[in-house]
């Protein structure tokens, strides 16, 4: 039996730590910060996360309800369904050029943040460079480190419209050097790369012997002229993994599916993983998914002439204000300049949400690149950002 005395010399124990060194150097995300600040407030217009505001089409969600009813509720193959990845395979080939065979190159992932974070581990050794584009989405240097290998930044800069260029790419190569990672349109700035841009990337990548890890998620969110698949560029599809998803084309962020196409051999090191972490992905999400692919072109086209409207109500706003902003090309978040109100991106955030009520994310979260930048999402409707441009006015007119 127990006494107080043992109770007590118990806890007096030194206790191990148990959380790995891995997991205390990865910072919490910057964005949830501040959504959850919004969320604590009232009348507060969040152009905070990144999210469309639309539902999810009807026909979209009755075939998944369907699936249901029809008793389609268990497992599916590792590699998602093949009635889904056959469809996707016809969407890469009419929209972007780009082959995949459904049987052995393609796997359908819960969420395009689960299919970068197993590509990374099957592709990285501890020790292993990755190259990853800067400002650009915050899981991507967190998954490198948790495998073991080495984030390195590669700065994209207002002047260049945040597009990578080769120099900037060369000037950051080193013998360690082995994974390339893209984000095009990219999150936070909306910037583009150009068919004449990837090729020059191309060449480079060629030379050194890069894989590159290119996340399209915004592809469809492309306003002028047509996205280019990284895999599409001559010389690239051998060393690309392509990362997409159904979230933000198809307003799906909540069904969780996202799609992981690559040569053959990496795919089947990416789906060894898949198949323990995660199993398969879940099957009435894949039969909206496949319902979205053959009949769901229509609102997508809709939702995205919405957006252009947006952006140029918005970013016309920004500038108005005194914000500096380029037009973004792509995706559905504006990327303005603060720096000429004298607070730092973190401060104007923290204030603008306390003192205007209007939620941003500072652009450093993002990285180095973001300094002095904030990122706002113009996936919200035009009465609410026309409001929050007067609410930015006001709030930077009180600044002394």
């Amino acid at each position: 039996m127990k006494t107080d005395n043992d109770c007590h010399s118990h806890s007096d124990q030194k206790k191990r730590d148990f959380v790995s060194e891995r997991a205390k150097i990865i910072p919490p995300s910057g964005i949830r910060r501040f959504f959850d600040l919004a969320s604590q407030m009232e009348n507060v217009i969040s152009l905070g996360v990144g999210e469309p505001d639309y539902s999810t089409p009807w026909h979209i969600c009755d075939a998944a309800i369907t699936s249901i009813e029809q008793g389609h509720t268990a497992y599916t193959s590792n590699a998602g369904m093949e009635s889904l990845r056959c469809e996707l395979s016809r969407f890469l080939q009419d929209h972007y050029q780009v082959e995949y065979n459904p049987v052995n190159e393609m796997i359908i992932t819960t969420g395009v943040s689960e299919g970068l974070d197993i590509v990374i581990r099957a592709i990285v050794n501890p020790g292993d460079e990755v190259l990853v584009v800067d400002p650009s989405y915050v899981s991507y240097s967190p998954c490198v480190t948790m495998a073991g290998g080495i984030p390195v930044p590669l700065p994209c800069t207002e002047k260049d419209r945040f597009r990578l260029t080769p120099d900037v790419l060369m000037e950051h190569i080193t013998p360690q050097s082995k994974v390339l990672v893209l984000n095009f349109p990219n999150n936070p700035t909306g910037g583009v790369m150009r068919r004449e841009d990837l090729e020059g990337i191309a060449d480079v990548a060629i030379d050194h012997d890069l894989l590159i890890l290119s996340d399209e998620v915004y592809a469809e969110l492309t306003y002028e002229g047509k996205h280019t698949a990284t895999a599409s560029i001559e010389g690239l599809w051998e060393r690309t993994v392509t990362l997409s998803g159904f979230s933000k084309a198809f307003a799906m962020t909540g069904w969780r599916l996202g799609y992981v196409c690559a040569p053959p051999e990496i795919t089947a090191a990416t789906l060894k993983i898949h198949q323990y972490v995660m199993l398969s992905s879940p099957t009435m999400s894949q039969y909206a998914a496949l319902e979205a692919l053959k009949h769901g072109e229509d609102a997508m086209r809709e939702m995205i002439r919405e957006y252009h409207l947006r952006r140029n109500l918005f970013v016309d706003g920004l500038n108005r204000i005194g914000l500096t902003c380029h037009t973004p090309e792509g995706a559905f978040y504006a990327f303005p300049s603060v720096k000429g109100t004298g607070l730092t991106d973190y401060e104007f955030a923290e204030r603008l949400i306390t003192e205007a009520g209007v939620a941003v994310v500072p652009g450093s979260v993002f990285g180095s690149g973001g300094v002095g930048h904030i990122r706002c999402s113009y996936a919200v409707s035009r009465q609410e950002l026309s409001e929050a441009i007067r609410r930015m006015d006001e709030f930077i007119r009180s600044l002394p």
